[in-house]
């Protein structure tokens, strides 16, 4: 009877619990080999951008369980007045070291270039490890909250500076770097989408939920980073940016280039031995980076100011007809829907004429802040969040392609891990301010068009004026 039915081969039972079993694992297998398509399309798999970019899901997913799991243990769970204070001291613990510490990111981890990989994997596992840190704090509202909250904004940082490190190192042929970092963003973004309800629903179920799930989802980028293709680790021909044009800071120390020696000559016109011949290094990143960089980091501070200043404002005074959950809720996804519009929209306009994009997007932000402070109202200010993020996200990939433009290679992995830091103590700055500010729409707004008025004033003029004069390096394709 036994040898008969396994001639027979496996039961029915068997088959249909085989048949159970594929079927319930279809919809992930399917979804799994959808998104690898997709990462993976346009020679991004062969080159290593997919990876990246799958990487780059995985860490947006990690930070927004954290962010769900603070935010409902700092903001959330106490009165106005006291989640103001909270605020205030978890910005005092966490912020003020910070921006201490960010310039000392881009240059610590640009004396690393061998161990980017493991720079990465370093930073998800000490995430890792500070959400279970974490995980026991929020219950309980002790001080180790806030240092370890400090350490997990410091590696996500890190993380950050080495990625966009990374990217120059992995474009596919035919590729241009604005394209490329829009995929990388765009997946980042995808990734926050699904996670955030998954954290709130975790939330539900215990404050310390969304904190072992990040843990999980940390542990599995600390294994994605080493897988890697090993030349991210390479650092051939690089060396280090200056963030400044010595044209326009004529009062800075500027060595002139050496002069070549001649064959057969030993000394120049006046008799001077002429310096020793040196291979190319940057002097300069030129006007357009410098004021591109400007303007971002007016976007950057504005969203920091945005953030801290909506959340406290739109809770005590919500949207009208609205709850202060469902205020918020709407300025997030607007501000969500028009990051990913500036993402999409950048990698179709291929960053053509970036200076002007900049200061186009420079002034369409600070136009609708002139409005929504003159005439504040629940549309205005979701239209604010929605053009927060869409020029944000368009203006710093018009940043990305002009470094790409008018950066050499051997030194645009160092600008690029330089302008990320820069870029991130402006976010600290506009957090600060709008958590000191009084919750006073219409001044609110008034601070918002503020900031990116200074910001225009500073880069507008530069970056229209190197639009007309041109560039004696190519366009980014």
């Amino acid at each position: 009877m036994t040898a008969a039915r396994s001639h027979d081969g496996p039961g029915p039972l068997r088959r249909a619990g085989r048949a159970t079993g594929h079927a319930l694992r279809a919809p992930f297998t399917g979804t799994a080999r959808s998104i690898r398509k997709a990462t993976h399309a346009h020679g991004a798999g062969e080159s290593g951008l997919g990876k990246l970019i799958e990487l780059h899901a995985v860490n947006g997913a990690g930070d927004v369980m954290i962010t769900v799991a603070l935010a409902s243990t700092v903001f959330f769970s106490v009165p106005t007045d006291e989640a103001r204070g909270r605020v205030a001291l978890y910005l005092a613990i966490t912020m003020a070291p910070f921006t201490l510490l960010a310039p000392v990111i881009g240059p610590l981890l640009d004396r690393l270039p061998h161990g980017r990989r493991a720079a990465m994997a370093g930073a998800m596992l000490a995430r890792a490890l500070l959400a279970l840190t974490m995980s026991g704090a929020v219950a309980t509202g002790g001080l180790e909250l806030y240092p370890a909250a400090l350490g997990v904004l410091v590696s996500s940082k890190a993380y950050g500076v080495v990625r966009s490190a990374v990217v120059p190192r992995l474009l596919p042929l035919n590729f241009s770097l604005v394209k490329a970092n829009s995929r990388v963003t765009l997946a980042g973004l995808l990734a926050t989408g699904i996670a955030a309800p998954i954290g709130a629903g975790l939330q539900t179920i215990g404050s310390a939920w969304p904190l072992y799930g990040a843990c999980a989802i940390f542990i599995v980028g600390t294994f994605l980073a080493f897988t890697m293709p090993p030349k991210v680790d390479s650092a051939k021909g690089e060396r280090r940016a200056r963030l400044i044009d010595p044209q326009d800071h004529p009062h800075l120390p500027h060595r002139p280039e050496p002069v070549r020696r001649s064959a057969g000559r030993k000394r120049t016109r006046n008799g001077e031995k002429p310096a020793k011949e040196r291979p190319p290094g940057l002097r300069s990143v030129g006007g357009s980076v410098l004021h591109g960089l400007q303007a971002n980091a007016a976007h950057r501070a504005l969203s920091g100011f945005l953030i801290f200043f909506l959340a406290f404002l739109l809770r005590e005074h919500p949207l009208a007809g609205q709850s202060a959950a469902v205020s918020l809720g709407i300025v997030g996804v607007a501000a969500g829907v028009g990051n990913a519009c500036g993402t999409a929209v950048g990698s179709w306009l291929r960053a053509r004429g970036p200076e002007v994009i900049i200061a186009t997007v420079l002034g369409l932000a600070l136009s609708v802040a002139v409005l929504a402070a003159v005439f504040f109202s629940t549309l205005l200010v979701a239209a604010l969040g929605a053009v927060a993020g869409f020029t944000q996200a368009l203006s710093k990939l018009s940043l990305d392609a002009m470094i790409q433009r008018d950066v050499p290679e051997e030194v645009r992995t160092s600008a690029f891990a330089r302008s990320e830091t820069l870029l991130q103590m402006a976010w600290v700055v506009g957090g600060g301010i709008g958590i000191a500010l009084p919750l006073n729409a219409v001044l609110g707004m008034s601070v918002a068009a503020g900031i990116l008025a200074l910001g225009a004033a500073a880069s507008v003029r530069g970056l229209l004026g190197a639009a007309r004069r041109g560039t004696p390096h190519p366009r980014v394709a």
